[in-house]
């Protein structure tokens, strides 16, 4: 519920609000004397001891927030709606650690706005239209509404949000790490800002670390220990782009270190570093946008002919626990959609590896994969197959669907015999290199075009070489007719 004389909804899930209030500042100005109609202070105090790192360290201010430029440099979009505070509904798209709910509470700040917290994880419908009953309640103090992790609500508890930001009752922040568009109901994606995050770079991160280290407020500068630029440059590396597992990161490393003796200064060494960094697990979330992402560039990786990039990315997904089946199925596709007929065998080869996955199973078969992936990479390219077979589909969208020719029907059975299906068939054996001059179609049409890629240069030379022999035949048997 909502806690008397607060801003802040503290739901299922989420933090106590004595703790929110130390995050925000331990108290809250007051703006008017409706129930909770509060507003965030406009700095925050000492923030709790308790908190993580990454809690701690959180931006006050929008010239605090790093790596985000496009979205805070003077003159850009979020700031001048922040000082207007004159914006709607605004949704942050970004991998975690990038700076989303910073964002959000910078702006809660800001603007003096009552602030309510949800994490769509943890919350449901009932808690959802109670708060949206609150800020109803309260048309002359609109609430700021942050939803973390918006993609997890459905259809139906994002709809229930449209009257209430169509009405101004609620400005809502969104924070997801999917892509809004495949995530968001187009009618509310349709009312909001979207703001796209990208990930930290390894210097914006390790800048943030160094003053970490150096603050005794809210940092670890209490416990005198030291980095060089190179070792927090590698930790900010292995956290790949992520700050808030950046900080926690480092706070893991300082609180494990053994005291020092005489008060002296420790250092964290590039062996600490390098013990910690064992137990790294490279960020790769399943069926979310990193998986996505990252298979995608793995089969360009492999269609555009780079077999160093395509094992960089197979590792990754490897390291990541990627399913490796679904990645041997990728690798079956790209055998016959991006190399065909160019070099015949890399289906069974890619099939073979698809079969290794269950035959032997992981690490083991890792070694197969790598195999398909290589010599799919280096293996000439020819889409010739895909551009047929999309041909062919057009072909019968497009138009009335060609019967079959009689002289190819089945003859099989007696009444087929009878009328006649089949009996003008030549076998086609039966001419010199399978070539007979039989007409498979009423009205000829052209799908298949070969390229001149590897083993599909030879496929090229006979079919050129079969239609004219085709074509000679024909006029032939043309000729006969009419002698």
């Amino acid at each position: 519920m909502l806690a008397e004389g607060s801003g802040i909804w503290f739901g299922r899930g989420n933090m106590a609000l004595d703790e929110q209030a130390d995050l925000f500042g331990g108290s809250f100005a007051p703006k008017g004397k409706a129930r909770g109609a509060r507003a965030l202070s406009a700095m925050p105090q000492k923030p709790s001891a308790a908190q993580p790192l990454a809690a701690r360290m959180r931006p006050r201010a929008l010239d605090e927030i790093v790596g985000q430029e496009h979205l805070t440099a003077k003159g850009a979009l979020l700031p001048r709606l922040i000082a207007s505070n004159r914006f709607g509904s605004l949704i942050f798209y970004g991998p975690p650690g990038c700076g989303k709910t910073s964002f959000a509470e910078v702006i809660a700040r800001e603007t003096n706005s009552r602030f309510v917290r949800i994490n769509a994880v943890m919350s449901n419908v009932a808690e959802l239209r109670e708060i949206l009953a609150e800020a109803r309640s309260q048309p002359d103090s609109p609430t700021l509404l942050f939803i973390d992790e918006l993609h997890r609500f459905n259809k139906s508890q994002q709809d229930l949000l449209l009257p209430d930001v169509e009405e101004g009752y609620i400005r809502l922040i969104g924070a997801t790490t999917h892509n809004p568009g495949f995530y968001v109901n187009p009618p509310l994606l349709s009312r909001s800002h979207l703001f796209r995050l990208e990930p930290l770079s390894a210097s914006s991160v390790a800048g943030v670390l160094k003053r970490a280290l150096a603050d005794s407020e809210r940092g670890l500068g209490s416990h005198g220990v030291t980095a060089s630029d190179a070792v927090l440059s590698d930790l900010a590396v292995l956290c790949d782009g992520d700050l808030r597992r950046a900080l926690n990161s480092l706070e893991v490393i300082v609180l494990s270190m053994p005291p020092a003796e005489g008060g002296a200064k420790r250092e964290i060494t590039p062996e600490e570093l390098e013990a910690f960094a064992r137990e790294r697990r490279v960020r790769y979330d399943a069926d979310e946008d990193e998986h996505y992402d990252t298979i995608s560039v793995f089969i360009k990786s492999c269609r555009g002919s780079d077999p160093d990039a395509a094992l960089y990315w197979l590792a990754k997904m490897l390291a990541g626990g990627e399913d490796p089946r679904f990645i041997a199925r990728r690798l079956v596709i790209l055998a016959s959609e991006d190399v065909g007929l160019a070099d015949p065998l890399a289906l069974p080869l890619a099939v073979a590896a698809h079969h290794a996955c269950d035959f032997v199973g992981l690490p083991e078969c890792e070694y197969a994969l790598a195999h398909a992936t290589v010599y799919i990479a280096c293996a000439c390219k020819s889409n010739s197959i895909t551009l047929g077979l999309h041909a062919a589909k057009a072909q019968i969208a497009s138009g009335v669907v060609q019967r079959v020719p009689e002289s190819c029907r089945s003859s099989s059975g007696q009444a087929n015999k009878r009328m006649g299906q089949g009996r003008d068939y030549m076998y086609a054996h039966d001419y010199p290199e399978n070539i007979s001059g039989q007409a498979y179609l009423e009205k000829p049409v052209s799908l298949f075009t070969p390229k001149t890629a590897g083993s599909e240069a030879r496929i090229a030379e006979r079919l050129a070489r079969w239609r004219e022999m085709r074509a000679t035949i024909q006029a032939e048997m043309r000729g006969k007719r009419k002698g």
